[in-house]
This record gives structure tokens, sequence and C-alpha cells, in this order.
């Protein structure tokens, strides 16, 4: 395995150059049957303050940028979530052995953006719902598509989101994000915090994560917003 600062360029979170070049970019933008509708359901309460959300789909480089360039987002933070705390660092999540996965934990107001708008914009540009335990050259349970929920308003919003887009087969295959409790959440290493900004020139930032944020600003015009 690679270090850290250097993730991604041969192994752990993605393949060599020569292939990436060669397969190109491969996210959610590119299996969804069109745009991904809103949600239907029962619209939140939309009262001012913080909440949490913690999501997983694959590499947290670029999941983290798309989140911090939406409005009503305060605060994104790299991690790992699914295993436990003796576990949660890089080297041995990357073994895809400890149950993490690599995950974002997004501080949001929700009178500005809902819990449910937050989920389209995963479903939609973040990454692709329909790969299991993978995403793009990231094979391995540790890359799964997941929605750690924190209380029973967003497992409920979530069940009901993810059913409504395989019933109206908003995906060229079926959704496999896991919905689960969340247990805790781990920060990752200092180094993977806002690594996307730090090292836009990165060939896996610019190979894989930097279309996901031109689909966001595409997609979602009125909710991008610049760093």
């Amino acid at each position: 395995m690679t270090s850290g600062r250097t993730k991604c360029v041969v192994s752990a979170c993605g393949l060599l150059l020569s292939v990436l070049a060669l397969v190109g970019c491969n996210n959610a933008h590119g299996e969804a049957r069109g745009p991904v509708p809103a949600f239907a359901g029962k619209a939140e309460t939309r009262a001012a303050g913080e909440e949490t959300a913690v999501l997983a789909g694959g590499c947290f480089w670029g999941v983290d940028a798309v989140f911090k360039h939406l409005r009503g987002v305060s605060k994104v933070v790299s991690g790992y979530a699914g295993g436990s705390v003796e576990t949660a660092h890089y080297e041995l999540v990357g073994s895809g052995t400890t149950g993490h996965a690599e995950s974002v934990r997004i501080t949001y107001d929700p009178s500005r953006i809902s819990y449910a708008e937050l989920l389209r914009v995963f479903f939609s540009v973040a990454h692709n719902p329909t790969e299991l335990n993978r995403q793009g050259p990231d094979i391995g349970s540790q890359y799964r598509s997941a929605i750690f929920y924190g209380n029973e308003k967003q497992k409920r919003t979530a069940l009901a989101y993810i059913d409504q887009l395989n019933t109206a087969k908003a995906f060229s295959a079926p959704i496999v994000t896991q919905v689960v409790p969340l247990q805790a959440f781990y920060p990752a290493e200092d180094y993977h915090q806002d690594f996307f900004a730090r090292h836009p020139e990165h060939p896996y930032i610019v190979y894989w994560d930097l279309p996901k944020l031109r689909a966001l600003q595409a997609e979602f015009p009125q909710e991008y917003k610049e760093r």
C-alpha cells in the first residue's frame, strides 16, 4: 500500500494512471437514467439550527468536496464509520476487514437545506449508489455506499427515498446503499481533510472527483457555492 499522502495513485483508492486515463470517469452522473427526482415524501420541518448527516460513497476525498460546495452546509469532516475506535486508522481501514466505510460527517442548517436534499445530491453526483462494495476503481467494503442514520426521521427518509428511486427505476440498476444506524464517527487523519482543495492536481482528484464537482454545479446551480 502506498502512503496516505499518495493514496489512490497505484493502490488503495485507485489504479495505475494509464488505466485511469483509459476508463475515464464513472460516477453516479453516468448511471442515472436522467435527473434524480427530488424526494416525494412528506416535507421536513425546516427549523433553523444545526444537524449532522453521515454518508459513505467511496473515497471520501470527492464526497467531502461535493458537500463542502453546498449552500446550507457549514462543515464536512472525512472519517470512518461502521467499525471500532481501535481500527479507525487509514492503513487498517484499507484492508477492508474493519467494518468501517470511508465516510463524511456533514454539518448543515436544516432551514437552508433539508436532509432529503442532501440525499438527492448524494445519489445524483457524489457517488454511484448501484455499485456494491466499490466505487469506480476502488474495490472493497470500505468503499461501500451507506447512509448512517442518526435518528428515526433520517432512517424513514432514507428508506422511503431509496424505495421511491428504485420504483421509478431512476438508475440503470437497483440501489444497493445500506441504511444502518450510526454507532460512532471517527475523523480521519489530518492529511485526508480537505484533500480536494489542497491537492487539486492530484491524478485521482482530476480523473475521479473533479467531474463530481462539475456535475454538482451543472445539476444544482442554485445550491452550489464557491469555497
